[in-house]
């Protein structure tokens, strides 16, 4: 993986190795921390919608709800991070709840680079059918 950032004055700019833009840490954008934050929530989000294949039909809404804590003393990384999964729809709670289990074991880059690091990442989920 490849890529480029490059100061804007006001901010900076992200360039993927596919050519893909994007601001950083401006009036407008994420911080560097918010971005890894984001990046794996996403990153979990994305293998909870894929597990669901053609079941996907059925879900109104998902989404995760984030919290976390930061470490007092630089460098200031994530001690402590929250999920809330918030699944609504006609899915099996017990396949989300499967999913989610493998997303932060096997499959979230993102993530299992964190808590490799130390990261505590804890997770619930919200489910209405």
């Amino acid at each position: 993986m490849q890529g480029m950032v490059r100061w804007k004055g006001d901010g900076f700019e992200g360039k993927t190795g596919g050519g893909k833009e994007f601001s950083i840490y401006d009036d407008s954008s994420p911080s560097p921390m918010e971005m890894v934050l984001h990046a794996h929530a996403t990153c979990s989000l994305i293998d909870v919608i894929g597990g669901l294949k053609e079941r996907r039909a059925g879900l109104r809404e998902a989404r995760i709800d984030i919290d976390s804590v930061r470490s007092e003393n630089s460098p200031r990384v994530f001690e402590k991070v929250h999920f809330v999964y918030v699944i609504k729809g006609d899915v099996p709670k017990t396949l989300i709840e499967r999913i989610i289990h493998r997303s932060h074991e096997s499959l979230c880059s993102v993530g299992i680079m964190l808590t490799r690091g130390g990261l505590d990442l804890t997770w619930e989920l919200d489910f209405e059918s």
